[in-house]
């Protein structure tokens, strides 16, 4: 019985994936319990610890098709930590009383901290691989469109031109620097926990450290310095990056959006038969993917604002902040997953139309060159004064529904400096791209 987006028989393709369900799944968190249970006991047994049959016994049950799933919820509903109910677990099935070696001066935390970092391993390795997916088409449409002018839009008003490949230079500029912080954030965040019940290690009177070393050793993570059980900055700089990368994936959904407008018409989601279907409207084309992105990336706002909320932890071990990490980031993760997923197919399957940015910059009859124009009067007449002059022609251009060149060409003060040849350049959009492409190409450049 689904309840969430998640895990809705019907919903869970579309907000997230089924790799990163899996990743966060009951199954693969116990599965984890045990391999931390497995490496450590092997690692004690290696140091003399724990005797080697014990470690050898531990070892042969530690998967997960011998954990029972119904008791192990009960199990947890009782004890309220789902570790200890593993561990009781492993513990009967290992004979001789061996499995008491299982464990060994471990704590709840160390076992479910360390397991989190795993998953948080594999999960990332899911967003890096769909982010290198992203930047791929990105880059493609970057390339593709380097030269293909349309107009840059502030206030959602048109401004003056850009190209379509600067703008999708822009967005994967930014692609590029979320995989840069992933790679990063690893060498914090991929630590294990084995400390003991306040962070001291005082459970085991030789070979502490050692344990700790050789545990995170096995598990291929990295040794903490100190104990990470309340301080828990590493797991809210995931939070924090999947915002960040949320955010810019929301800000290609929204310029797709508009984009999309039947009064705009630049570029479109991919087209599936049916895909953005009205059940009123035949006409209408409504951009899907792009809302799901929207919705899931806000949550996922939320979700990294909680992970900041539970690092406000007491003491050595806490009561409660904690317990918020294991609510909220298997859905971020979860629904990042789906953010991702959609955007890829958003930028890969783009359909894009340079005829109707043609036409939409020429919609002002050369209103929106009116700075190319001010620039270019600017030498001769003074830049300030020529503002003035050029903002008063716009608005008689508006008000008797004139096209702006036929205005500028009438004008006393202009025509001694500029003959109409020369003002027909500065209103050609082509003329005035700037730096646009230059700037196209050192994205590219920088590329890994």
């Amino acid at each position: 019985m689904a309840s969430s987006i998640i895990d809705s028989t019907i919903f869970q393709g579309i907000f997230s994936s089924d790799e990163m369900r899996q990743v966060w799944s009951d199954e693969n968190r116990t599965q984890k319990y045990l391999d931390i249970e497995k490496a450590l006991a092997v690692v004690q047994a290696r140091l003399g610890l724990i005797p080697q049959e014990a470690a050898e016994e531990i070892v042969r049950h530690c998967h997960i098709e011998q954990i029972d799933m119904a008791k192990l919820r009960e199990q947890t509903e009782r004890i309220g930590y789902p570790v200890l109910g593993v561990v009781s677990q492993l513990n009967a099935l290992c004979r001789d009383k061996l499995g008491e070696y299982c464990h060994w001066g471990a704590t709840t935390q160390d076992i479910t901290d360390t397991a989190t970092v795993l998953q948080i391993r594999e999960a990332l390795a899911i967003v890096d691989r769909e982010l290198a997916g992203i930047s791929a088409a990105m880059a493609h449409l970057a390339r593709e469109y380097r030269d293909t002018p349309m107009i840059g839009r502030s206030n959602l008003q048109q401004a003056i031109p850009v190209t379509f490949g600067y703008k999708m230079a822009g967005l994967l500029s930014a692609i590029e620097r979320h995989r840069e912080r992933l790679g990063q954030l690893k060498e914090r965040v991929l630590v294990g926990e084995f400390a003991g019940a306040a962070g001291t290690l005082a459970s085991l009177e030789r070979g502490a450290m050692e344990t700790q070393a050789g545990l995170c050793a096995e598990l291929g993570l990295r040794q903490p310095l100190i104990a990470w059980h309340t301080i828990r900055d590493n797991i809210a700089e995931v939070g924090a990056f999947l915002g960040l990368v949320g955010g810019t994936l929301g800000k290609l959904s929204m310029d797709v959006k508009l984009m999309m407008q039947t009064e705009v018409g630049e570029v479109y989601e991919p087209y599936h038969h049916g895909r953005g279907s009205s059940s009123t409207m035949p006409q209408k084309r409504n951009p899907i993917a792009s809302c799901y992105i929207h919705a899931a990336i806000s949550v996922v706002r939320q979700h990294a604002a909680s992970l900041m909320d539970a690092m406000v932890a007491d003491h050595e071990r806490s009561t409660g902040p904690w317990e918020i990490e294991w609510i909220v980031l298997p859905e971020a993760f979860c629904l990042m997953a789906g953010a991702l997923r959609q955007s890829r197919q958003v930028v890969e399957g783009m359909q894009v139309d340079p005829a109707a940015m043609r036409r939409n910059l020429e919609l002002t009859d050369g209103l929106v060159m009116s700075e190319a124009v001010m620039m270019g009067l600017g030498q001769y007449i003074g830049r300030e004064y020529a503002h003035d002059l050029v903002y008063d022609l716009c608005r008689q251009a508006i008000a008797e529904g004139k096209p702006l060149l036929e205005l500028l060409c009438a004008h006393p003060e202009i025509s001694p400096h500029v003959d109409r040849a020369g003002l027909e350049r500065m209103l050609d959009p082509a003329n005035y791209l700037g730096q646009s492409m230059v700037m196209v190409d050192r994205v590219l450049a920088s590329l890994r």
